[in-house]
């Protein structure tokens, strides 16, 4: 699901804005690339510190839509690139990777679990 330029944008510093959505109002939180974790092919790991109606949001519709983008990656119409990624979305507190990400980013509280059905290169 990952392919070369996802990951190539992934490694560049750049805003992700997560957008979650019930009860007939979209929710956007933002974090950074650099805070992306590919736990396998098709799940991103983010930790997560505040994001609590984004969590809501969540527990209420799974479904989720991330965009990233790096203008240091070449695009198909030159300089710089983004994807948009659909997904279903959940927060963990416990388990083998939360520990993972909390020793990584001691900060979190939780952590957003993101498995990713749609991956699209928008530029």
């Amino acid at each position: 699901m990952f392919n070369e330029t996802f990951r190539e944008v992934a490694a560049h510093e750049g805003v992700v804005s997560i957008v979650s959505c019930a009860d007939g109002e979209a929710h956007v939180a933002n974090t950074w690339n650099s805070y992306l974790v590919m736990a396998d092919g098709v799940r991103l790991l983010i930790p997560a510190w505040k994001m609590r109606k984004t969590e809501e949001k969540v527990l209420k519709n799974p479904k989720v839509l991330l965009t990233l983008g790096s203008r240091e990656v070449k695009g198909r119409m030159g300089p710089g690139t983004g994807f948009l990624l659909e997904g279903a979305a959940r927060f963990v507190e416990r388990g083998e990777e939360f520990a993972m990400m909390k020793e990584r980013f001691p900060f979190l509280t939780r952590v957003l679990e993101v498995t990713v059905t749609g991956l699209r290169q928008t530029i």
